[in-house]
């Protein structure tokens, strides 16, 4: 038995939300319902706007999200990723560690600042992000636990760190690793504006294809280059042994091999729709490794889904109401 179900790799992000009206959008020129990458200069502007209001803080990421949320419902996982000396990254770990997610043993946090991402919610529950990767652009192979990749099943790459040179080299690193050590790879794409703007990054962190590999409709799209989903996924099914297409209020898509499945989404009224692919990716990740099938494992992905989307914030808050989900979807008809 390997001693992780799932090793992570991502960016090192202290998530800040607030609620916003579009105007503030407009008047920033913040490119709705996207992430959008910021220097310090422009996040300190962003942060004076905001000054009266005050944010919800989590420790987040991508990747971050979705391991916490697989280990929250039943999975051992470890995280790699990089934080400054301040009280942004001592925030992040102090985080991390509570829920139960693993880190690297020697983390070194060397001067600079950590990440930040502005995640900010306009009332029809979309998000729109500004991030700052600060001293996790400078994600390295210094950073990867090789023992600990070696000792896992899955390992789960997110699609952000195609921004950063020597975070996609870490990325490309791991994946031979994995391949070499029979680790299974799964990936994200994270964001539309990775595959507009990383594209031959992301395809170098894929290498000669990856396992798994998540993505929402606009990016599957995106990808391809179509407004055609059954020609995108035709397309993803090349990098991809199989391959989990979310949908919003549809559910999702699992394509495996010749077989497709659409997985029907459990109707809500959303409050907040920041970190839903994260936990959808963490759920289907806890899931496989816990014995669930594809489809039901999506399935799961889509009900944790909907249960985040009614609050605010991209994580649940506490461990026991991952446990109350999981419990919740358990009780299901199936």
């Amino acid at each position: 038995m390997t001693q992780y179900d799932v090793y992570g790799l991502g960016n090192a992000l202290v998530d800040m939300e607030y609620d916003v009206d579009d105007g503030f959008l407009r008047r920033q020129r913040i490119d709705r319902g996207h992430m959008t990458l910021v220097d310090e200069p422009r996040l300190d502007s962003l942060l004076r706007e905001l000054d009266e209001l005050t944010p919800k803080r989590s420790s987040g990421g991508s990747a971050a999200n979705s391991l916490i949320a697989a280990q929250a419902f039943g999975a051992k996982t470890f995280y790699s990723c990089k934080v400054a000396d301040d009280e942004t990254g001592h925030f992040f770990v102090a985080d991390l560690r509570a829920i139960g997610v693993a880190t690297n043993r020697h983390l070194r946090r060397t001067a600079g600042k950590s990440g930040r991402c502005l995640v900010l919610i306009t009332p029809d529950a979309e998000r729109s992000m500004s991030t700052f990767l600060g001293i996790s652009d400078q994600l390295g192979h210094e950073e990867i636990d090789e023992a600990a990749l070696r000792d896992s099943h899955y390992l789960y790459v997110e699609g952000f760190l195609s921004s950063s040179p020597t975070a996609t080299e870490a990325a490309v690193q791991c994946r031979a690793l994995a391949r070499d050590h029979g680790v299974k790879s799964v990936m994200s794409l994270s964001d539309a504006s990775m595959v507009r703007l990383f594209r031959e990054r992301l395809l170098a962190m894929m290498g000669n294809g990856v396992d798994h590999l998540f993505c929402n409709e606009e990016e599957a799209l995106d990808w391809a280059k179509t407004d055609r989903l059954d020609v995108a996924v035709n397309e993803l099914k090349d990098i991809a042994r199989s391959v989990n297409v979310t949908l919003g209020a549809r559910g999702s898509l699992v394509v495996d091999g010749r077989e497709r499945h659409a997985v029907a989404g459990f109707p809500v009224q959303p409050i907040d729709t920041n970190g839903a692919g994260d936990i959808y990716a963490g759920a289907c990740l806890a899931g496989w490794a816990t014995g669930m099938p594809a489809q039901v494992a999506a399935r799961f992905g889509n009900f944790a889904a909907a249960k985040l989307i009614t609050q605010y914030g991209a994580r649940l808050a506490s461990a026991s109401e991952y446990r109350e989900v999981l419990d919740a979807f358990r009780r299901l008809p199936h």
